[in-house]
Formats: C-alpha cells, structure tokens, sequence
C-alpha cells in the first residue's frame, strides 16, 4: 500500500511529460511547413540578442511597470520551478524533502522561493487589475475576444492558485515539523508561510491531509499547465529563445529580395547576357516557386515560429500609426490569424496524412484592407518584446497579391504605370523633370 502513491504519480509523470513531447513534436512538424531560410550567420551576436531580450527582458522595461511585474513573474517561474525537481523525485521514491541534507543552502533556496511565489502573487493580481478593472485598451481590441482574452486570465488564475498552493502546502509542512509528525524532518525556512500557518488546525492527521491535497494539487497543476502551454499565446514561455536567437539582425526597414526576381535584373544589365537564350532543361519539372505568400506553406519558418510565439500583449498594435488612425490593421490580429491559419494546417495533415486542399488561405482571414493599410514604418518590430516581425508577413502577402494576382489598389497601380512610363512614379515626362529648377 505504502507504494501506490510512488505509482500514481509515475503513471501522472509519464501521462504528462508523454503528452507534453507529443505536444512539441507537432509544433517542430508545424514551423518545419514553412520555407527554409538561412539564419545561422553571426552566432555571437544571435546569442547576445537571446540573452539581452530573452533572457534579460530588455525590451519589456521600456514600460516599467508591466516590464517589472513580467520580470517578477518571469523569475519566480524558473526559479520557484527548480523545487519540481524535488517533488518529482520525492513522488517516485516516497521521500519527503530529498535535497534538505544541503542545510543552511536548502533553508535559503526554500526561503527565496517564498519570497518570490509571494510576489508573483501581487503581481498576478496586479495584471488581472490592469486588464479586467483598468482596462488598458491594448487588452480590449476587437481580436481579443473569446479565446484569447480567456486565455490571458487562466493562465492568471493558474498562478495565483499554484503559488497559493505552494505556501500552503509549506505552512502545514512546517506546522507538522513542529509537531513533530514521523516523516516530516525538520528542514526549510518560511518566512511567508509561517503567517498561514496561524491559520491552520494543529491537529497532525488534519496537517497531514492539508500538505498531502496541496502537495498533489500543486503537482498536477504544474503537468496540467505545461502541457496548456501549447494551446495557449504562453507558448513564449519556451519559445521566446529560439525567437530571439533566429531574429532577423539586419537594420530596421531593409526588405530582403526576391532571389529570382534578383537573377532576372542582374541578366537584363549583364550585357554578355544572351536575351535569347534558351534555360537549361531540368532532369524534373520544377514547379516555378510563388512571387510573395498566399499561405503559411509559402512564408518560412521563422515567421511561423514568430506567430506562434506571439504573446499577444498587444504593444505591437498600440504603437502601429494605422491601427491608432483607425485603419482596419493590427499587427497582433495579423499574427494571430497566421498561427489559426498554422493549426487549422496541422489538424488538416493530422486527418489525412498529408495537406488536403481546403480551399482555404491566409487571405481568407486576414482581409486586403488589412494589408494596405501598413505603412511599413517598423513600429510594431521595434516594440516586440520577442522580436516578432509580422511587417515580413504584410510584405509577402502584398508581393502575392501585385506579383501573382495583378491586385493592387488604384494609387499603386498609377504609380507602376508612371515608372514604367515616366521612369519615375509621377506623372511627368521625363524631358520635364528638371523643369523645377527654373522656377
């Protein structure tokens, strides 16, 4: 009987570490639909972007409050999870407390993680006032409804009930070391706990019920939240490294060219180049590759990383120019349609093995007034706390829409017409173009 617990909680562990694996593998196959691109250049410099933005939360204190509170929270979740490894091995052997022979060390580090789960608390709270009783505007755009706005509160609720349970579960602890209860060695500080424990009964059997719910609720909780984070915008919890690590590093504002449109314009000013030349015959039928993206199988896969690392903080539409002069645009809208649009993929290969034509693409959600409303000024880049560039995505699902679809709005097409005309995108002739010199 004494081993049935060590069963149940390998049987949980395996459930979720098994569910979670499962769960990561399907996001790897999912960015893996996207184009390749080469981002393994300039090592030294990815790794002091990850480190300064990911790992240091550089651009999330350019707003001090939220970047403070996210800091907080940010810490205690590494750090209060580094007790996991305890509990996990105290669930399979049957042990209470593993690492407590580390003394003076292990009271600190018990300490410290009150310490920090008591201000992860206020500052959930915190959060939860900005966004339900404040109610900052970024969190109230029309695409935050339903799931996503949802979601940012479980995820709330979730901390606040985990760091509850944890001091809980240590105050009845430490009640039951002061009873001296068998298998409850005396070891940890509790300088936030030891104020809960007042609360609570001093009956052994009671505490031990107490510290027994909390220790499984807390556990269970912990599975049950990794294996969320998958479905949830949290999913930056993970992928916020790799992002910042692959970010495109090249200055603000440079657009990248089109590899064949490029080979096409260097033989036009090659003037050894035969214009009558026939290409070279394939051993296979190349299918000619798309001018721009129609759907998440044309963009690459670091843009598909970046959707599905959106936090959805919604810094990126606060700062767009078109978003705040009313225009349909949202950058946070356009990376949100484009991680449906990668889910609603994947359960496609899921079902049938392989993609299966649905008639569906990024432009059944994402809306041409959306696209031409950029200005692509780079703000909503510049302010992403996790280097998303969903100025990328706008540009490619422009370039498919003037390159494959002759689709543009009237004004662009009058200023194609010019150049190709006048040589330049107004409408004068070029033998008047100096004309304003003698004004």
């Amino acid at each position: 009987m004494h081993y049935i617990s060590n069963i149940l909680f390998a049987i949980l562990l395996v459930i979720g570490i098994g569910f979670f694996t499962k769960n990561v593998k399907k996001l790897i196959r999912n960015i893996k639909l996207g184009k390749d691109i080469d981002r393994s250049d300039n090592s030294s410099q990815r790794w002091k972007n990850m480190t300064n933005v990911a790992l240091g939360q550089s651009k999330m204190v350019r707003r001090p409050v939220a970047g403070i509170l996210h800091i907080i929270v940010y810490l205690g979740f590494i750090i209060i999870n580094i007790e996991v490894i305890e509990i996990i091995i105290d669930g399979l052997f049957g042990t209470h407390r593993v690492f407590a022979f580390a003394g003076g060390l292990y009271n600190f580090l018990i300490g410290s993680f009150e310490i920090l789960a008591f201000l992860v608390f206020i500052s959930v709270i915190i959060f939860w006032i900005r966004r339900m009783i404040i109610r900052i505007p970024r969190f109230w755009n029309k695409e935050m409804t339903s799931w996503p706005k949802n979601d940012a509160l479980n995820i709330l609720y979730f901390e606040m009930v985990l760091m509850s349970l944890f001091l809980i579960m240590n105050a009845a602890d430490q009640n039951l070391q002061l009873l001296g209860a068998d298998h409850y060695i005396k070891a940890g500080a509790f300088p936030i706990s030891k104020h809960i424990a007042g609360w609570l009964p001093q009956n052994i059997d009671t505490l031990i019920i107490i510290e027994r719910a909390a220790w499984w609720i807390h556990i269970i909780g912990i599975f049950i939240f990794l294996n969320y984070l998958y479905y949830s915008k949290h999913l930056h919890v993970l992928l916020a490294f790799p992002n910042t690590y692959y970010a495109n590093l090249n200055p603000i504002g440079k657009l990248n060219n089109l590899e064949s449109v490029t080979n096409e314009v260097k033989m036009m000013l090659d003037p050894n180049a035969d214009p009558y030349a026939v290409p070279e015959e394939t051993e296979t039928d190349e299918v000619p590759e798309k001018f721009g993206a129609s759907d998440v199988v044309d963009l690459n896969w670091v843009q598909l990383m970046n959707a599905y690392t959106c936090t959805e903080c919604g810094r990126c539409t606060s700062v767009c120019p078109a978003n705040q002069t009313g225009k349909e645009l949202s950058p946070r809208a356009i990376m949100m349609k484009t991680r449906d649009r990668i889910e609603e993929v994947g359960k496609n290969i899921d079902l049938n093995g392989t993609f299966k034509e649905d008639e569906k693409s990024l432009f059944t959600t994402i809306s041409n007034e959306e696209i031409w409303a950029c200005t692509s000024c780079n703000a909503c880049v510049e302010e992403c706390p996790v280097e998303i560039d969903p100025l990328s995505i706008i540009v490619d699902l422009r370039r498919y829409l003037v390159m494959e679809q002759s689709s543009a709005p009237q004004e662009l097409n009058m200023m194609f017409t010019n150049i190709e005309n006048n040589g330049a995108p107004w409408q004068y002739n070029q033998m008047d173009r100096l004309n304003w010199k003698d004004e």
